[in-house]
């Protein structure tokens, strides 16, 4: 006899349904022990589930289940990442607004999950694009904000004319957009900015107390990036200015033989001579069509221009050339490094490459091979630091430079502050108030949200190639949404929208108290829940999901919204399914 799977299971699922059996009440005896089980929640932005859904939250659903057999009141909510550029593109290929097909893929996604048989508590489903969550968002902005950890920068941007917008570097294959291979500039450009690196040390620190895969923290390690060493002062040669740059090997200055800029660093239109001018810019030109990506790439051979400029090393007096190379980043460190070739792989290519001198500064073992020396060994040409090992001539090298006023010790970081604009339309607003004086405020928090406009044109237009100012879509939007008058004044609203990865930095504590209209989460409810027991979801997000909700929520925690310092105590990735297995009989 078959097995009548589609009568039964649809008479179990309407019964659940209709009992609320996997639903966790506001009153609970709060004298048993809780377990908060999470999964990442999914974009709604495709035709339906994919198979590495139900991986994950089978295997979410089976802890869930055991937890309430052994007592336990269990928290395991689902809700939808439903703003930003996935859902965005996906509304722009089908041609239909992506409220619409939001809502749609929302309404099949959830039916997929009730039919596999998934014990979620449905009364507490949450979606980011919906004006009572997104609400909250504006809110947590408007802390961010008030802390001054939310500015507005003039920052390098990978600009897209012929897309009208932004792109992350993960979007530019050789200097063109991966969408209609369209040309991609490298251009300051005016945007929102969040002070992730003010939290760098405890973002840093409190991954020790982390049961995450320790492959995840180390990439989140290595992402933020800390480094020890010294910020050191060179004084142009025939010029009132200085040159600063962050080095971790203080000890080999005496082998700096030449420095490189950055071709956005401020100084190198001033500096460069007028002989040199034509070339340079040309080269500015040039590297702004480049991506981070493609500038840092090792396996790219170095280019670079001379300024016609010198500097002078602190250390000997000596003067050195001032070259911009585009391998050198403006977001790293000072935009400027002194370049060691004999102790740096990338500084020997380069000086190989222009006939720039090399100076070894660290003696390598006798059997060594290779061109640039990175190890340990005693100093040599090195005056003063000679016969020292490299740590001992590190912290030599520091307190010289800073009795002679020519550099002091420093920390530096790679992690950068989060650039948080977009200039699309499906994300949340802004809520932001510009005055025809160039003062910025924000909206009093008793006027969230500040809801989205509805607009039937809503696609990115392009721009003319040299137009460096993007036009939002929102900039079309109507008169009385883009102005607001309040005590006689007029305001603009902001006109870029915040990032897809807004809504999903604070979704676990919705899911705690999903329907308060007072205040992001009752503090009784989340002293019992928090943090997140259990998350589970997948790596691809270990260093942007993953770093920016525990910033927001380290934020949180700074202004007593919430109890905990993290809000996971542990992570699992699910892995990936293959496209083929083996099978042994």
């Amino acid at each position: 006899m078959a097995y009548p799977f589609s009568e039964i299971e649809k008479k179990w699922q309407k019964r659940w349904a209709e009992n609320k059996t996997f639903k966790t009440p506001d009153t609970i005896d709060r004298s048993k022990k809780k377990y908060y089980v999470l999964d990442m929640f999914p974009y709604p932005s495709g035709a339906g589930l994919h198979v590495g859904h139900p991986e994950g939250y089978t295997a979410t659903d089976i802890i869930a289940r055991y937890k309430r057999f052994k007592g336990f009141n269990v928290l395991h909510p689902m809700g939808w990442d439903a703003f930003g550029l996935p859902a965005e593109q996906y509304a722009i290929e089908t041609g239909t607004h992506p409220r619409i097909t939001t809502e749609k893929n929302i309404n099949r996604f959830r039916r997929q999950l009730q039919a596999i048989g998934f014990s979620y508590d449905w009364d507490r489903e949450v979606n980011t694009t919906d004006p009572e969550y997104y609400k909250w968002t504006q809110w947590i902005f408007i802390q961010l904000y008030k802390k001054g950890l939310a500015y507005l920068a003039d920052v390098p941007v990978n600009w897209c004319p012929a897309l009208g917008t932004v792109l992350a570097n993960e979007e530019i294959i050789d200097g063109k957009s991966e969408r209609g291979g369209h040309p991609v500039y490298r251009r300051p450009m005016r945007q929102w900015m969040l002070k992730i690196t003010e939290y760098a040390d405890r973002l840093l620190n409190d991954l020790d107390d982390l049961d995450w895969p320790e492959s995840t923290k180390e990439m989140q390690r290595n992402w933020i990036g800390k480094s020890e060493g010294a910020e050191v002062e060179f004084k142009l040669d025939g010029l009132d200015e200085i040159i600063r740059v962050f080095t971790t090997r203080p000890d080999t200055l005496f082998g700096a033989t030449y420095m490189v800029l950055a071709p956005e660093h401020p100084l190198v239109h001033e500096i460069t001579t007028d002989e040199e001018r034509a070339s340079v810019e040309a080269y500015i030109r040039e590297s702004s069509r480049k991506s981070d990506l493609e500038r840092t790439d090792l396996a790219k051979q170095k280019s670079g221009v001379f300024t016609g400029r010198y500097a002078v090393n602190p250390v000997n007096n000596k003067k050195i050339p001032v070259w911009i190379a585009d391998y050198v980043l403006s977001s790293y460190g000072t935009g400027a490094i002194m370049a060691v070739p004999a102790q740096d792989e990338r500084d020997y290519e380069f000086a190989e490459k222009y006939d720039l001198p090399i100076i070894r500064t660290v003696q390598p073992p006798a059997d060594f091979k290779g061109k640039a020396y990175t190890g340990d060994g005693p100093a040599i040409n090195s005056s003063f630091l000679n016969g020292l090992a490299v740590k001992e001539a590190k912290e030599k090298m520091i307190l010289w430079l800073e009795e002679q006023g020519s550099g002091r010790r420093k920390v530096n970081y790679k992690l950068r502050d989060w650039l948080f604009s977009r200039q699309r339309y499906w994300g949340e607003p802004f809520p932001v108030l510009h005055d025809d004086k160039g003062h910025t405020s924000v909206v009093d928090e008793e006027e969230l949200p500040v809801t989205l406009p509805e607009m039937e044109d809503y696609k990115p237009r392009a721009v003319k190639e040299n137009e460096t100012e993007p036009r939002p879509p929102l900039s079309r939007a109507p008169e009385s949404w883009k102005y607001y008058e309040k005590e006689g004044v007029v305001y603009r609203r902001e006109f870029n929208t915040m990032p897809q990865w807004a809504g999903s930095c604070w979704y676990y504590l919705r899911y705690i108290d999903p329907h308060n209209s007072r205040e992001l989460i009752d503090p009784e409810k989340e002293k019992y829940w928090m943090n997140v027991d259990l998350y589970v979801g997948g790596a691809e997000h270990s260093v942007l999901h993953l770093l920016y909700a525990r910033f927001w929520h380290k934020v949180l925690y700074d202004i007593n919204v919430v109890s905990t310092r993290e809000p996971f105590k542990k992570l699992v990735h699910q892995g990936m399914i293959l496209g083929e297995t083996e099978y042994t009989a």
